[in-house]
């Protein structure tokens, strides 16, 4: 079988609001069995927790941001992307803002803060949501949808009418079974037009963005003077964001989810969908003992643990 993961030790980080500005301190702390991955808000008089959920979400405009009753947390996506394709399934996460830190405003930092704390399996077995039936939600020309696979495909197409996007660069497929989150998608920045950041920073928001944490266009170009770090990381990053929303299902997810110009907003009415649904997944156990899931246990082990020959007895 395969089983929960947690970290060993405290670790934290310092960084900057994307939006507010304001310097946060996050803190990852070990967490027990089957407790989850929880939000909390240590600056308040008495400190809240949020647990991760689908419902959990309460904005989606600029980023994924969680809240309980009328405090909240946003920017939470990258942090989740990360854990996500760490395997954790129970942390503490502290945080003394209403924001969790831009970094560099991909998920390179958090998975390399994620590894520091060491990363360990607990005693309790491991639950995926298993994709049975197409679960599917729209708007307009937007879609995302859930089908059935044995693995963790992401097929995902951007649209957006600026020169800087080329046609060849818009849709990236990927399957984190068998490849690497870290080294394919973890360095993907966020981006932002510099029309969109002017009135963003004249309505009090992105007073922390610039060139060190996001890719920025004007109306012709990219402004960065080192570029882009993939030829197509616009879709990369838009690939990591989904990782973090999906994640709060609070469990990994076998399937294939395609995307065409989702966001958060519509990333998030597919997971409620999906709970809605019941009948179109299931919750299972990844067993090694087990004909039907061996290879894709393997497959899991391998982007999960690096370990290239892994033997599984299939019975």
């Amino acid at each position: 079988m395969i089983f929960q993961r947690s970290i060993k030790t405290k670790v934290s980080a310092v960084g900057v609001g994307l939006h507010s500005g304001k310097k946060v301190r996050i803190a990852l702390n070990p967490a027990k069995e089957n407790s989850g991955i929880i939000f909390k808000r240590i600056d308040l008089k008495v400190p809240i927790e949020i647990k991760v959920e689908a419902e959990a979400i309460k904005e989606t405009r600029l980023s994924s941001t969680i809240g309980n009753g009328k405090f909240k947390i946003s920017t939470v996506e990258h942090l989740m992307s990360a854990l996500s394709a760490s395997g954790i399934d129970n942390i503490l996460i502290e945080v003394d803002g209403s924001e969790i830190p831009i970094m560099d405003g991909s998920s390179i930092s958090f998975i390399y803060l994620i590894k520091s704390a060491v990363v360990y399996e607990q005693s309790e077995i491991k639950k995926f949501a298993v994709i049975k039936d197409v679960i599917q939600v729209k708007d307009g020309e937007k879609f995302a949808r859930f089908e059935p696979y044995k693995g963790f495909l992401v097929d995902f197409t951007i649209d957006f009418p600026h020169p800087a996007f080329k046609e060849e660069n818009s849709r990236v497929e990927i399957d984190f079974f068998k490849d690497s989150y870290v080294n394919d998608i973890s360095r993907a920045r966020t981006f932002g037009f510099m029309q969109e950041v002017e009135y963003l920073r004249s309505n009090g928001l992105a007073r922390g963005g610039s060139l060190d944490n996001a890719i920025v266009l004007d109306e012709y170009k990219i402004i960065n003077d080192e570029g882009l770090r993939y030829s197509d990381e616009f879709v990369r990053h838009k690939i990591l964001d989904a990782i973090g929303d999906l994640y709060m299902i609070g469990m990994p997810i076998i399937g294939k989810f395609t995307a065409y110009k989702s966001g958060h907003e519509l990333n998030n009415k597919l997971l409620r969908l999906m709970l809605e649904q019941k009948n179109k997944w299931t919750i299972e156990h990844l067993d090694l003992h087990n004909e039907k899931t061996a290879i894709l246990a393997s497959d899991y082990l391998k982007e999960k643990t690096g370990r290239e020959n892994i033997d599984l007895e299939v019975t």
